[in-house]
């Protein structure tokens, strides 16, 4: 088991020699691989940013229900407490929801309303079941209550805005698997003529009684740790890219009045795109040390 280990930490050590020794061929690999690594990384943070900004809107399949102006709205909310399938309710004055226009809107400077409030009283519902069904059928005994003027449900549009989510997650896995196996046809051409120029040495080997497993284990290293460094590429261009936006996106909080922070990938999924990027390398020099020993071209 130890000299199993030790011819292992043999090759791997031999890896690193040769990436120093031809820096420039190996930097523009690397490159290459997390340019490619990048753009779906990328486009896939960007949809978790967005998921994450839309959970921090109203609950999933809440009910903004209007009060009657003029109406006792304290009676109002207690009547919709009572209602069953009701989990929360979170009511907001007239005199609340004016300053949440003036805040968001930016026309707050402008006196457009003068001492008149036009604003109803506004009690946001949580339902218990935020099914559809569940929420239609709460949306139509709300609507029954005396002092209830409209009810209105984000349900259709957290609808629409999961469907284009779920849309942008296909196409960031189909682009993924695109741009995969364009890596490993890459790395496998590579691979081949890094075989093709290390003939006459596998030649050698090959007459000491090398056998085709240790002929294969320094090209599969190459392969591996060429996909680590360049995944690792790509999470540093990724982070370059949250740094260049961080300044637009605080620009915008200031202008809306919010408190969001973009988020990159977390640790475990840094792991796994390293993981992948080694992956991809081992399989591209799998594949093309596999068939130049199946051809006879070593």
């Amino acid at each position: 088991m130890k000299a199993y280990f030790t011819r292992h930490a043999q090759v791997f050590m031999r890896t690193l020699g040769d990436f120093a020794r031809s820096p420039a061929a190996t930097l523009m690999t690397v490159v290459l691989i997390g340019l490619t690594l990048a753009l779906p990384t990328g486009l896939y943070v960007g949809l978790l940013n967005l998921q994450r900004l839309s959970q921090g809107w109203q609950p999933r399949g809440s009910l903004s229900v209007y009060l009657k102006r003029g109406g006792a709205d304290a009676q109002a909310v207690a009547a919709i407490r009572r209602v069953p399938g009701v989990a929360t309710v979170r009511y907001i004055s007239p005199a609340q929801g004016l300053q949440e226009f003036k805040t968001t809107s930016g026309l707050g400077h402008m006196g457009l309303f003068g001492r008149r409030n036009p604003l109803p009283g506004v009690a946001i519902v949580t339902p218990a079941r935020p099914g559809p069904r569940s929420v239609a059928l709460l949306a139509g005994e709300l609507k029954t209550l005396p002092d209830v003027a409209h009810v209105q449900s984000n349900l259709v549009w957290v609808e629409r805005l999961d469907a284009a989510l779920a849309l942008g997650r296909r196409l960031v896995a189909i682009l993924a698997a695109t741009l995969g196996l364009a890596l490993v046809l890459i790395l496998a051409n590579t691979t081949r003529a890094t075989v093709a120029s290390r003939a006459a040495e596998i030649s050698v080997v090959r007459l000491v009684g090398g056998t085709n497993a240790f002929i294969r284990r320094p090209f599969l290293y190459i392969g591996a740790l060429t996909g680590g460094l360049g995944a690792l590429c790509a999470l540093l261009i990724l982070e370059i890219g949250l740094i260049a936006l961080r300044g637009p996106v605080a620009g915008l909080d200031r202008a809306y009045g919010t408190h969001y922070r973009l988020a990159g990938l977390g640790f475990g999924q840094a792991l796994t795109l390293l993981g992948l990027g080694a992956l991809l390398g081992w399989v591209g020099a799998r594949i093309a040390i596999a068939r130049a020993l199946r051809q006879g071209e070593v």
